[in-house]
């Protein structure tokens, strides 16, 4: 006979311990189940007699049926100290997404694990063997040997589907928290029909064979075991029930049946885990029940203000039935809410699929009464009466502040010196902050370069870089936009290109080194086109004459390859611009 156990619950701890939360981390739904692999660092059981010594590499094999196909993979790692978040992965670099961090009260002495989607890599591999390497804690350990604390270990647990499977939902939870005496878990708003196959997981660090103090598993108060490997008596004892290892010192992979353990009809259970004396840390519990329910999701995706004036808006969302294990059924009543005003009400016409979803588009007109800023709110089975996996993701909201036109600022001109050939860079994030500072509400702002690029929302300019101008002038099209593109306000200001003085050396050396070769004046050339240039030595004779045609200075006596003795030289620059008078100078030129 084919049991099923139909289940929506909620994971709530009850902590006295520093570390982080265990909690929800994701959830499946389907004809899928789960193991782990994974192997310890240590060599022996930790204790004050043990070698204090630890490997920094060591190796599991995967071996999935040839019909099983992997949904997931995660690694999980850990060991003492305060972490090594750089390792490999079958010779793959690996940096967690995640980290945590524990701490033991008694002797203040930190202890670590961390988490990485390895989803693809194990997918590629397949079956076979996988080697973890450079967790490497053997600097920090001797301090940890001192209190039989010293270890390291990793894990993958995988997440795989096969079509002769029950319907099951898989929930994995995980974070960091160690078990000094008691650490309680209430399972609440169950639904159980049938209770077949139903079972609990563990990946636990630090826990010692030889210590058994009052170390207990317990569903809804009775001690549960998984023998031979997992005792009442001594539920973290280093061991690998998936595999039946017993040699993993000082880490478990287990998992245990609990159907005997709760009961059709139960709407709430309860998992309890002591420890009287050994340090255990709890990373991760993984929990499969049969269970064949929906799981209905609304999305607010995305909103659209489509007329300012006209106070429309256009509402897109996605109704899912995700990490399900039946189908929504047809009739299915879903609402839509603008504050406590209903908008929309409508039935599912037909059935949706395990993991299928629907988009939906609607617009209205947003009572002047609720304006100007208001909430959208999607419902899918108010009335909760459809029952589901899970009943806290049937509502999504979004709240909306609703524009009004933005005026028009006038914006100050920006000037900036000529580089040559009348171009020049810009900063524009001065007037971008002057704008903000002159708009009475947020605003979205965007520049341009043309008026037809701003209608057409084309190259853009990104003001938190420079910009260099196209013309001289140039006028640059500000938009303020508010939610809707067809709602904003357009602005404009000028680039203009100025000559500024140029910058002029002291010195230059063309001794053929390749650095300061040439008397090269900054903001001359290609800015100053008509300049003209005489240098004459320190008896009035002229060694050097130039423009805008001709190449600089490099040293050489006039009309020769020649180049003049080390010293002063004198100079006359004409930049035969009426808004500059001739510039009178010196230079050094050395060897």
């Amino acid at each position: 006979m084919r049991f099923y156990f139909y289940i929506t619950f909620l994971f709530i701890f009850v902590i006295k311990i520093n570390g982080q939360d265990v909690e929800l981390f994701q959830q499946y739904g389907g004809r899928i189940d789960f193991t782990m692999i994974g192997n310890t660092m240590n060599l022996e059981e930790n204790g004050l007699s043990s070698s204090c010594t630890i490997l920094t590499e060591s190796s599991a094999t995967l071996n999935l049926s040839t019909s099983d196909t992997i949904e997931s993979a995660y690694l999980y790692w850990a060991g003492s100290g305060d972490g090594d978040l750089e390792i490999k992965s079958n010779d793959v670099d690996i940096l967690p997404d995640r980290s945590f961090i524990d701490i033991q009260e008694t002797s203040n002495r930190p202890f670590f694990s961390a988490f990485k989607d390895v989803t693809a890599q194990v997918t590629s591999t397949g079956n076979g063997t996988y080697t973890v390497s450079e967790l490497d804690v053997s600097s920090v350990i001797d301090d940890y040997c001192t209190n039989a604390t010293n270890f390291a270990g990793w894990a993958i647990l995988i997440v795989y589907q096969n079509d002769s499977f029950p319907l099951n939902q898989i929930n994995i939870y995980d974070g960091l928290q160690h078990v000094p005496d008691e650490l309680s878990i209430q399972l609440n708003n169950l639904n159980v029909i049938d209770n077949q196959d139903a079972k609990i997981g563990f990946l636990a660090w630090e826990g010692d064979a030889g210590l058994s103090v009052n170390e207990s598993l317990l569903i809804n108060g009775n001690l549960i075991s998984n023998l031979p490997l997992n005792p009442g008596n001594n539920a973290f004892n280093g061991t690998n029930s998936f595999t039946n290892q017993s040699n993993l010192y000082n880490m478990d992979m287990d998992f245990y049946p609990i159907q005997d353990n709760i009961n059709i009809g139960d709407t709430s259970a309860n998992v309890q885990l002591t420890s009287g004396q050994d340090f255990v840390m709890i990373n991760t519990i993984i929990t499969k029940l049969n269970s064949q329910l929906p799981d209905a999701a609304i999305l607010i995706d995305a909103y659209e203000i489509t007329s300012c004036n006209g106070n429309e808006i256009k509402i897109n969302f996605t109704l899912s039935n995700n990490n399900s294990t039946a189908v929504l059924p047809a009739n299915t009543l879903v609402t839509i809410y603008i504050n406590e005003i209903l908008l929309e009400s409508f039935n599912i016409l037909t059935d949706l699929a395990i993991n299928n979803s629907e988009s939906y588009e609607f617009t209205f007109i947003v009572p002047e009464s609720e304006l100007p800023d208001f909430t959208i709110k999607a419902i899918v089975d108010e009335q909760e009466l459809v029952l589901e996996i899970n009943e806290k993701n049937n509502t999504d909201q979004v709240f909306i502040e609703f524009p009004q036109l933005p005026e028009t600022v006038e914006i100050p001109n920006i000037g900036t010196c000529n580089l040559g050939l009348e171009k020049g860079v810009f900063d524009l994030s001065e007037t971008y902050d002057f704008l903000i500072e002159n708009y009475n509400s947020d605003v979205e702002l965007t520049f341009f370069p043309t008026e037809e690029d701003l209608l057409n929302n084309t190259n853009t300019i990104n003001t938190a870089f420079e910009y260099n101008n196209i013309s001289n002038p140039q006028t640059v099209y500000v938009k303020a936009s508010n939610t809707s593109i067809n709602c904003f306000a357009i602005s404009e200001f000028q680039l203009n290109i100025e000559n500024c003085p140029p910058s002029i050396p002291e010195a230059f050396s063309p001794n053929g080194d390749g650095i300061n070769e040439e008397f090269k004046i900054t903001g001359l050339t290609d800015i100053f086109t008509e300049y003209r240039i005489l240098i004459y030595n320190r008896y009035g004779n002229i060694v050097h004459k130039g423009n805008n045609n001709l190449p600089l200075w490099n040293g050489a006596l006039l009309n020769t390859n020649k180049i003049v003795p080390s010293g002063t030289y004198f100079y006359i620059l004409y930049l035969n611009n009426s808004n500059f008078k001739p510039i009178n100078g010196w230079v050094y030129m050395a060897k």
